[in-house]
């Protein structure tokens, strides 16, 4: 089993809209809409300055994504990283392919300089806030509101 990790490429959008339903149905907050998923994908690859997208491949095939969204923090006086979607296909969990997913972008968000990486989580998804504690993601004091526009 061969397995890489790199950007995304405009090839990938189709399976990678796959693993954000897949994603999607098990969060609270959002639902799975794929033309909207697509023109996100399509967005960020098209802007790199927003962020960048990774994919994980096994054998070629896609099998994780994370997005990584650029901000600039004035708290840390330097750009920082929304670390979102991350997923691993149901098939490829419990293989160590989402720390290794996670970790390669967090080696890539230092080699960029980015002072922090951010991420949201289901609050009721045990086995994910769980997964990233493990990674060395703390919790934070600051509470996520939004409005829809």
């Amino acid at each position: 089993m061969t397995t890489t990790i790199d950007f995304a490429t405009a090839a990938d959008i189709p399976a990678m809209a796959d693993l954000l339903h897949e994603l999607f149905t098990l969060e609270s907050d959002f639902l799975p809409e794929r033309e909207k998923q697509i023109a996100g994908l399509r967005l960020i690859l098209d802007n790199p300055a927003l962020g960048r997208l990774f994919v994980l491949r096994v054998d070629a095939r896609v099998a994780g994504m994370a997005n990584a969204l650029i901000t600039v923090s004035t708290a840390r006086g330097a750009p920082v990283l929304l670390l979102e979607d991350v997923i691993v296909g149901k098939t490829f969990r419990g293989g160590g392919h989402g720390s290794a997913l996670v970790e390669h972008v967090l080696d890539w968000a230092r080699g960029q300089g980015m002072g922090r990486v951010t991420l949201l989580a289901d609050k009721d998804n045990a086995p994910a806030l769980a997964f990233y504690e493990r990674l060395g993601f703390e919790p934070s004091a600051m509470k996520v509101l939004r409005k829809a526009l």
